[in-house]
């Protein structure tokens, strides 16, 4: 049971309402979110944006997010993409040392390994090391190395309502997975 009561979508301002009711689907982290209705517009089109319109591979960003979703203890965030990851071309051994923690695995080729580096030092600080930095210069582009950064920040944040909320778990959503293989 969550530790906040979902709201009354009654009671919700009209924008927020609606919003929620063009949602293919009344996912519970989707109606904790709407607690907070002027920022709800803005968090919907961002999350859209992160799961459809970045330059940064959909592979890379699942393995962001997953990264995220383990070292954060955030379960609803790996129920929901460990399917999406799977969706994307990520496969079992991929999704295995995420979970595992062995970011370091051959399974990931050495731009990956970078990437969950990157995202490692990012959750544990503001910026990740120098030498981390320097790598990622040479293997990203400047946008896909923003992006990344916006990816973690988002579903650390995601992450932080989620487990302190102690929001619901949804089984995954699978048109999720289909909006992301559209964006690919």
């Amino acid at each position: 049971m969550a530790r906040l009561p979902y709201p009354n979508e009654q009671q919700l301002p009209a924008e927020t309402r609606t919003l929620l009711e063009r949602l293919p689907v009344r996912l519970n982290v989707f109606r904790m979110m709407a607690h907070a209705p002027t920022c709800f517009p803005g968090w919907l089109r961002l999350g859209t944006a992160i799961l459809s319109d970045l330059e940064l591979s959909p592979q890379l960003r699942e393995l962001i997010i997953l990264l995220v979703a383990r070292e954060l203890g955030c379960q609803y965030e790996w129920i929901q993409h460990v399917p999406l990851a799977r969706a994307v071309g990520l496969d079992e051994e991929h999704v295995r040392a995420v979970e595992a923690g062995e970011t370091a695995s051959p399974a990931f080729d050495p731009r990956q390994q970078l990437l969950l580096q990157a995202t490692r030092e990012w959750l544990a600080g503001a910026k990740c090391s120098q030498e981390t930095w320097q790598a990622l210069q040479v293997h990203f582009r400047p946008r896909e190395i923003v992006e990344a950064m916006i990816v973690t920040g988002f579903y650390a944040m995601l992450a932080r309502v989620l487990e302190s909320c102690e929001v619901d778990l949804d089984e995954p959503f699978a048109g999720l997975a289909e909006a992301s293989r559209r964006a690919e």
